[in-house]
């Protein structure tokens, strides 16, 4: 039962607190009452952390084992049938709780966490990874943590360790590098308004992103929507384009760094023996903080490798460009 779940609610009306300081507080029940999440933020304590100088940018790589049941996932149909969701409420370990939001999702504490204070945001019911029907509660949702924290989207082809199950993810605003980076006017190209939103690309950061920022929400969910809907014209699909999305809400606007992708996973995950570096970027990895589950992996990559791997899965800059042109 979804009631046995919920340590407080949140609907922007009657709720007692701000939905920061609800999730803080659940952060800090948990840490005591569930023993898995206390151990995944002592790990969390002693992960390592090795900036990589690329050409014109930088990266910083992350050593932390307990994301290996996040990087190794098999998200192939075959295994998710094989499966029991993780998300769903009747799957969750006896002791976690969440913060229900609007009804409608659940804020449950990572046990794995990457960022401090790192948050899973799950549709209450089994339904499928896809943008198409949340636009406005992803841009809601940005807009009712803030300024706390940075909500981030992984499609369910590029980074969602469960695509069978709707969810976001939640994380300090500013600890993920690209949200400082892409703030630098050098880093950023204007490239048209649509009523009122900003669209920019970002430019020498080895990897292809595409900006929007604007005060009205119907506007920013507005061209949001066009520029998903362009993506699929362009690339001749029907399902969701391959996306990685960070939102965030400050100084009354709204700023979406969005990456387009072209592949889900480098070749070079899929190496054998000591050839395989298993890194499987989503958006924080994109974002600029790259998870490395394995040791060797922390200690080897390389710039070079860093600079392949973006190439390889972000979408070619002159596909984007066309994307653009078209909005």
């Amino acid at each position: 039962m979804i009631e046995d779940r919920i340590f407080a609610s949140f609907d922007a009306v009657t709720s007692a607190g701000t939905l920061p300081e609800l999730c803080v507080s659940l952060l800090h029940e948990q840490q005591h009452s569930w023993l898995q999440l206390s151990e995944g933020y002592a790990a969390l304590k002693l992960v390592r952390v090795r900036e990589v100088h690329c050409d014109g940018f930088s990266v910083f790589l992350q050593f932390n084992p307990k994301r290996i049941i996040s990087s190794g996932a098999r998200v192939d149909q075959q295994s998710i049938r094989k499966r029991a969701c993780f998300l769903c409420p009747g799957n969750l370990p006896p002791e976690q709780k969440g913060v229900l939001y609007r009804k409608e999702f659940l804020v449950l504490c990572n046990p794995a966490p990457i960022l401090d204070r790192h948050y899973t945001i799950a549709h209450v019911r089994h339904i499928s990874q896809q943008l198409d029907g949340f636009l406005g509660t992803f841009l809601e949702l940005a807009k009712d943590l803030s300024p706390t924290f940075t909500v981030f989207y992984n499609g369910p082809k590029c980074g969602a360790s469960a695509p069978d199950h709707m969810h976001f993810q939640a994380g300090p605003s500013g600890a993920i590098p690209i949200e400082m980076e892409s703030a630098n006017e050098s880093r950023r190209q204007l490239r048209k308004n649509l009523q009122a939103v900003a669209v920019y690309t970002l430019r020498g950061l080895g990897r292809q992103g595409i900006g929007l920022e604007g005060g009205q929400r119907g506007g920013i969910e507005a061209a949001l929507e066009r520029l998903i809907a362009t993506m699929r014209k362009e690339l001749g699909i029907s399902e969701e384009p391959m996306v990685n999305i960070l939102c965030s809400y400050r100084d009354a606007g709204w700023r979406l760094i969005i990456f387009p992708r072209r592949k889900h996973r480098p070749d070079i995950y899929f190496r054998k023996g000591n050839d395989r570096v298993l890194i499987s970027p989503a958006s924080v990895d994109l974002g600029g903080l790259v998870v490395t589950p394995i040791e060797k992996d922390f200690e080897t990559v390389s710039a070079s490798m860093i600079q392949d791997i973006f190439n390889e899965v972000s979408l070619e800059s002159i596909v984007v460009d066309n994307i653009i042109g078209e909005l």
